[in-house]
């Protein structure tokens, strides 16, 4: 009996076991098969996905803030009411319209409707007073932008119709709010309990064509498509940002294919993008001049306060040689301060060549002459002599600036080179402690605007560097005029003005014009440069069919 006993016993043990082992390979193969699955999926969604890299994390993703958070991701959360489009063309973004008051002060906005954030709560009046008032209440932080000053107040006209009134007229009312900090917009879940979005949001909520899907700090950040969005959706449905600090590892990545993007500004060295520009296997592409590298002459200096020797400086260094060598032509020579690709800016400048012996002349003329047996041109027992600060990270600057030494040497100009941390270099611009230094201009939507402003205005470094000219009260009237002018005439007028006498002071010295890059794999079909600077690429990009 025990024995029978002891045999059903092992024989449902058997079963069991055998049940129990069916039952692991089952969920095994399940296991197996959904795995296979997600992966075939992630391969289908890799097909319709972007990854791209950029040198630093992308920041807290507060619109209404500024460094850390990266302005091309930005872009991709938050939308203006106005977009800045090729050659200076304003067209409607939230704002599907708008009208000026006669005297210049009064704007009028018919907002888009149907619009909803990525949480699905819409977009209207309410929500752009309440982004205004938050900007606002930190004014001084967005002082440098024209409009901050001049904004006296906002009104909710109804649900769609959104007004502001200024305290004087100011022109580039429109592009100031076009830019991608800080006039976008944030949804009502992201505000802080205050309001107050200087000291952070609760998450980045905004109507644009992305959000923000997942995260690591330093590592990477993806972005989905917003389910909600208003306009055109993307070609595809990912973008993967990957945090890589170091250029050559960036170009390592993109040839092994991690990659499919490496766009922007000095993103790679030049030399790396002309290799991958060579291969056949990429695409490559050179945008428009997006701003000006510049040399900024100190006429505070009383060495400097000459027209005729800054004058002589820039007449004596072989700009095309030096640009064609260090950029291996991938910058253009500059001959003006602003490129002829913004408003207002495509105006016949008498460009000031390069002539060796017209720059011994004028410098002698000056009294700056070279003592017998001597190096350096001596005046009034002084030494001809400047520092040069750049920024130490950045290999074009120090390759120039080693070029203007050596080519000045020979006209008996000394100059000190001093590499200095980006922040230390700012600083002293700023405060108007430097010779000569490296700068560049804004570019779109920003100029040109932006750049008579600070001519004109203390507090940015260039307006103290002009102060030796005499003219510069009446320049600084001139740019009052234009940035306040209501008549388009007058304002070209007076844009004309400003830009000869600048060229012909020799103060603000054009050294190339800067260009964004873009290497990418034959998977992206279509790629354009966006007319805004700031502005991420994604925007009418085309994948190839897989």
């Amino acid at each position: 009996m025990l024995g029978q006993q002891h045999k059903r016993s092992t024989t449902l043990m058997m079963v069991t076991t055998l049940l129990l082992l069916l039952f692991i390979v089952g969920c095994s193969n399940k296991e197996s098969s959904s795995a296979s699955s997600s992966a075939s999926g992630d391969q289908a969604s890799s097909a319709k996905s972007i990854t791209m890299s950029w040198p630093r994390d992308i920041g807290t993703m507060n619109p209404h803030t500024y460094n850390p958070s990266q302005l091309f991701a930005q872009s991709m959360i938050y939308e203006p009411l106005v977009s800045y489009q090729k050659d200076g063309k304003l067209e409607p973004a939230l704002a599907e319209s708008w009208t000026i008051s006669e005297d210049g002060k009064v704007y009028t906005f018919k907002l888009r409707q149907g619009v909803k954030f990525s949480d699905g709560t819409p977009f209207n009046a309410e929500i752009v007073k309440k982004n205004f008032d938050s900007i606002m209440k930190n004014k001084k932080t967005h002082s440098w932008l024209g409009i901050v000053s001049v904004l006296d107040k906002t009104e909710v006209v109804d649900d769609h119709t959104f007004r502001m009134t200024l305290t004087e007229p100011y022109y580039p009312v429109l592009q100031d709010l076009s830019v991608v900090r800080p006039f976008r917009f944030l949804g009502a879940a992201g505000f802080p309990d205050d309001g107050d979005t200087s000291k952070g949001i609760k998450e980045p909520v905004g109507t644009g064509p992305w959000m923000l899907a997942d995260y690591k700090q330093d590592e990477y950040a993806v972005f989905k498509r917003n389910p909600n969005y208003w306009g055109t959706a993307p070609a595809f449905d990912q973008i993967t940002v990957k945090i890589i600090p170091d250029a050559e590892t960036r170009v390592l990545a993109f040839e092994k294919g991690d990659l499919d993007l490496i766009y922007g500004e000095g993103v790679i060295s030049l030399d790396a993008f002309q290799q991958l520009r060579e291969n056949d296997k990429y695409v490559s592409e050179l945008s428009d001049p997006v701003g000006t590298r510049d040399l900024l002459l100190n006429s505070s200096n009383p060495k400097l306060s000459d027209v005729r020797v800054r004058k002589a400086l820039q007449q004596g260094f072989n700009k095309k040689a030096m640009v064609e060598g260090v950029t291996s032509g991938l910058e253009e020579p500059a001959d003006t301060a602003l490129s002829k690709n913004y408003p207002y800016t495509n105006v016949d400048l008498k460009p000031i060549e390069y002539n060796v012996e017209q720059s011994k002349a004028l410098l002698d003329e000056a009294g700056w002459k070279l003592p017998a047996g001597g190096t350096v041109r001596e005046k009034d027992g002084q030494k001809l002599e400047f520092e040069l600060i750049f920024d130490k990270t950045d290999p074009i600057q120090k390759a120039m600036g080693e070029t203007i030494q050596a080519e000045w040497s020979e006209l008996g100009v000394k100059v000190n080179l001093t590499g200095l941390e980006l922040t230390v270099q700012i600083k002293r611009l700023k405060a108007n402690d430097f010779d000569l230094y490296f700068w560049y201009n804004y570019g779109a939507p920003y100029d040109p605007h932006s750049f008579i402003n600070v001519v004109a205005s203390p507090g940015f470094g260039i307006s103290e560097t002009l102060t030796a000219l005499p003219m510069k009260k009446e320049l600084d009237e001139q740019v009052h005029a234009a940035l306040s002018s209501t008549d388009e005439k007058k304002r070209q007028e007076l844009y004309t003005s400003i830009l000869t006498t600048l060229q012909d002071q020799s103060a603000i010295v054009p050294i190339s014009y800067v260009k964004k890059t873009a290497v990418y794999q034959k998977k992206i079909a279509k790629f354009v440069f966006p007319a805004n600077r700031d502005e991420n690429p994604f925007v009418g990009m085309q994948l190839s069919n897989p």
